[in-house]
């Protein structure tokens, strides 16, 4: 009976230890960098900005944690698209600059950006260089509605720690330009 005891005792705190450990789990910049790129050919729309048929294909995407201290990811992106006018096409390049909160969906194990807001948005196309101002209502409604069903990082579940972290509460937050996990309260 006392060695029952003391095995219980010991897996105790050896879950313990392990738990302590999580608090060091991160995703950082570059992780979320990685993840994003792997997803660039599904992010490839079809839509309409102030009445011109447009396909837009983004190619790269750079993220920034904690911008100036703060609890937002900013997302740089640079994309080609196609603008379809008087049955010509018009190749253009798109700058977009994005910043949101980053939100942990535990039944998705997975981070979402939400609370968009378009920072900057500017277009090159032949030969016209300018700010996307009057068309950023429609291009942000188009990327606010691939970040709300799309996560920007998925946690992997084939990892011990990771798998062990997300059966309990979790508590994400901003910090040094990652996001920092731990087991919550």
């Amino acid at each position: 009976m006392h060695r029952l005891i003391g095995l219980i005792l010991v897996l105790l705190l050896a879950g313990c230890a392990q738990l302590g450990s999580l608090s060091s789990y991160s995703v950082s910049e570059e992780d979320l960098e990685q993840m994003l790129s792997s997803q660039l050919p599904k992010l490839t729309r079809q839509a309409n900005v102030a009445g011109i048929p447009l396909k837009m294909a983004v190619e790269k995407m750079q993220v920034d944690i904690g911008p100036d201290n703060s609890d937002l990811v900013r997302i740089n992106t640079d994309a080609s698209a196609v603008l379809s006018l008087f049955g010509l096409s018009y190749p253009a390049s798109l700058q977009l600059q994005i910043e949101g909160a980053p939100y942990y969906d535990a039944a998705e194990k997975a981070i979402f950006v939400r609370s968009v807001k378009l920072l900057d948005s500017s277009i090159e196309a032949a030969g016209y260089r300018g700010n996307l101002a009057p068309v950023s209502n429609e291009l942000l409604q188009l990327v606010n509605g691939y970040l709300a069903s799309n996560p920007v990082y998925r946690l992997d579940q084939s990892n011990p720690t990771v798998k062990l972290l997300t059966a309990v509460p979790v508590n994400m937050a901003v910090q040094d330009g990652r996001l920092a996990f731990s087991p919550g309260r």
